[in-house]
């Protein structure tokens, strides 16, 4: 099953007097990177949240951001009223003024401003939870979603590939033909000698040096193989990005032994069709 790491997902809900967005994206990586913004409040749960997120979306670059806001009167920001009372009688003593002057001052001084650490409830933990959890599901979706299309897409470029092998095979016997002909001429051209026996010999060792049945089978299988795998139910990102490999490799040995210009045209587009297979497989979990 094709899942894309590349999604987004975004949930907003009310608990008490709070308003809390949370927001999820992720994109392509080789493993997980988790990267969290969260209120002070709410730092306390984060091993928890990281743990969720492990199980749930297993890779990628993943951006976590869970935002409040405080509706009415409610907030955690109190006046630290006995040291606003040292700054007044402080800077009385430096230079007399009336005692609102001198408050206008004393609260823009460090340490003037205090926050309260709010205690989490366990109703607000789980609210968060489950908003925490449909987020998920979300970006879940969306990966899904993302995932077909990835899905129809290797499906064509493999069906693509096949028809180019199919080419090959077409092509594969005037090739051969070819070779064993310019061998010859080559031979021709010589003005020794030449043991028609040992002659023969080294034809044949050249012509099975050039010869691509091994690299036609391999390829048919690495394709079949790679369309096994995609119907899988565990993350198969890493498995076909290995046999997109095995793909290459054989494809490349094709175009070395081609010594043919038709064949070395198909072996081009493959290579092309083998790079956009590639380009994908990136986004793949």
């Amino acid at each position: 099953m094709i899942v894309s790491m590349t999604g987004f997902g975004k949930t907003e809900s009310q608990f008490n007097a709070k308003k809390i967005n949370i927001e999820i994206r992720s994109l392509n990586s080789k493993n997980i990177d988790l990267n969290f913004r969260l209120p002070h409040a709410y730092r306390e749960l984060e091993p928890l949240l990281r743990k969720q997120l492990n199980q749930e979306l297993k890779r990628g670059k993943i951006d976590v951001s869970i935002f409040i806001d405080h509706s009415g009167a409610e907030t955690s920001t109190r006046l630290n009223t006995g040291v606003i009372e040292q700054y007044v009688e402080q800077l009385h003593t430096i230079e007399p003024a009336e005692r609102l002057e001198l408050l206008k001052m004393a609260v823009r001084l460090p340490d003037a401003l205090k926050t309260e650490k709010e205690a989490l409830s366990e109703e607000e933990k789980n609210h968060l939870f489950d908003h925490f959890s449909q987020t998920l599901t979300q970006i879940n979706m969306h990966r899904h979603q993302e995932g077909k299309a990835l899905n129809d897409d290797f499906l064509f470029r493999i069906g693509q590939l096949r028809q180019l092998l199919e080419k090959v095979i077409v092509v594969e016997p005037e090739r051969k033909e070819k070779v064993t002909e310019k061998l010859k001429e080559g031979v021709s051209k010589l003005t020794i000698d030449i043991d028609q026996n040992r002659f023969e010999q080294e034809l044949i060792y050249y012509i099975e040096k050039y010869d691509i049945t091994e690299e036609i089978v391999r390829l048919k299988n690495h394709l079949d193989y790679f369309e096994q795998i995609q119907g899988g139910t565990e993350p198969v990102g890493k498995k076909l990005g290995f046999i997109a490999q095995e793909i290459g490799r054989e494809i490349n040995t094709i175009g070395s032994k081609a010594n043919h210009a038709e064949l070395q045209k198909i072996v081009v587009q493959m290579k092309d069709e083998l790079e956009k297979i590639k380009e994908q497989l990136l986004n793949v979990l």
